[in-house]
Order: structure tokens, then sequence, then C-alpha cells
């Protein structure tokens, strides 16, 4: 993973410092733990799969099952997320994902930056406007800093760049839980866990069809 060196600059804080609480109480968010429509809408999505799809996820569900305990951090990026991510088709010539890319925002007066380690957002060589955020990529048994507050932060960060009111997505993995983040406002959600390595990995699929759909539909207005 990318990492900033931001010592030197007092005046910005690097995304790898910030924890959910620090963020309620700098920038005044706050955490919805029950009926966040931005939240229960993603959670019931519901997308109709090809025999193909069903096959690739259920592979994928098969490895996870067996392997994830024993995947490093690169592993579990390449046999379990970057396979997963692919199968969505995230990308056209509108927008396209993008990985170990820097982002930098002001939010009220404090400036944050950092790597995120993957997004997806409009632009080619470089991301302008982001639209979802997949943040952690840590193997089942490693645990540093706090990463519902990094994902939340990149999220803060892609709502004062883009100027507008619409509903932020992320997630962030660890080893093989997926946890889904919404952003509205000055509010957020997080789900429950998803096991890639149960059934839950055909929901996760679906959720992220359902990002690749609000994408288009929404933020781009791309006419299919």
């Amino acid at each position: 993973m990318l990492h900033l060196d931001l010592k030197n600059d007092k005046n910005m804080k690097a995304f790898e410092n910030w924890e959910f609480e620090e963020i309620h109480r700098v920038f005044g968010y706050k955490r919805i733990y029950r009926n966040f429509s931005a939240l229960e809408d993603w959670l019931k999505a519901e997308y109709p799969l090809t025999e193909f799809q069903n096959y690739q996820l259920e592979t994928l569900r098969n490895n996870a099952e067996l392997y994830v305990e024993t995947w490093n951090e690169d592993e579990l990026k390449f046999f379990l997320i970057s396979p997963l991510v692919q199968q969505v088709g995230f990308g056209n010539e509108y927008y396209k994902p993008f990985t170990q890319r820097r982002l930098s925002a002001k939010i009220g007066d404090i400036e944050v930056a950092g790597v995120a380690d993957f997004m997806i957002a409009t632009g080619l060589q470089n991301p302008r406007e982001p639209f979802f955020f997949i943040h952690e990529y840590k193997q089942e048994r490693k645990r540093e800093n706090d990463p519902l507050g990094q994902v939340l932060i990149e999220m803060l960060a892609a709502q004062a760049k883009n100027k507008n009111s619409q509903v932020l997505y992320g997630a962030y993995v660890v080893g093989r839980m997926w946890f889904f983040v919404a952003l509205k406002g000055n509010e957020y959600a997080v789900s429950h866990a998803f096991d890639t390595a149960q059934n839950d990995i055909f929901q996760i699929f679906k959720m992220l069809l359902f990002v690749k759909e609000k994408i288009e539909t929404v933020f781009l207005k791309i006419d299919h």
C-alpha cells in the first residue's frame, strides 16, 4: 500500500490517521443505527444473475472458504477482491476504477489527503469525481488503524469535491468480511458483516451491481 508523507504538513491529516469517533467530533457527522433509508435500499438490492455469474461467485466463495485464513494482503486482493469487483463491469468512457490513487480535499477548515485503495470515479488518467470506495484489504489475522474511519474520511473528501447532495457509497474489507457504508449529508450508516466464504458473496455482488447502476443512472445520467 502507498502512503503519503504528511509529517511535515501540520495543516493536513492523512486518511490513515482518522478514526470514526474523531470524524463525529471534528466534523459533526452522525452514525445512524436503524432505519437509514440509503443503506436499507442498498441492502435490498436484487438482480437476476446469469449461470456464469453464479458459477464464478461460487468458485470465489469456495476459494475463500478454503484459503482466506492463509492469504496475505496481496493474495486477498488478487484471489478474491479483484475478481469479484471485475465481474461487476465498472467503467466505460465516462468513469472507471482507480487503485492506489491520491485524493485530497478541504473539509471545512481542515485539509485531508491520502491514497485510496480502490475508488470508482470519473476521469481516465486521474480520478476527478469519486463515487464509491473500497478500503482496507487486510488479511484475516491482521488489523491496523480504524477501517471505518479511513473509508469514511475518504467519502467525506469525495463529498467535498463533488459538491452535491447525492448518496455516496463505500465498503471496507477485513479478511472474508465486507462492511458497507452509505453516506448522505452529515449522516451515515454501516451494514452488518457479509461473509465472502458463505452465500453472502452473492448479495455482496448484487450490492456492487446496485452501485454501478446508481453511478450510471443517478450520478452520470447515462442513457442506456
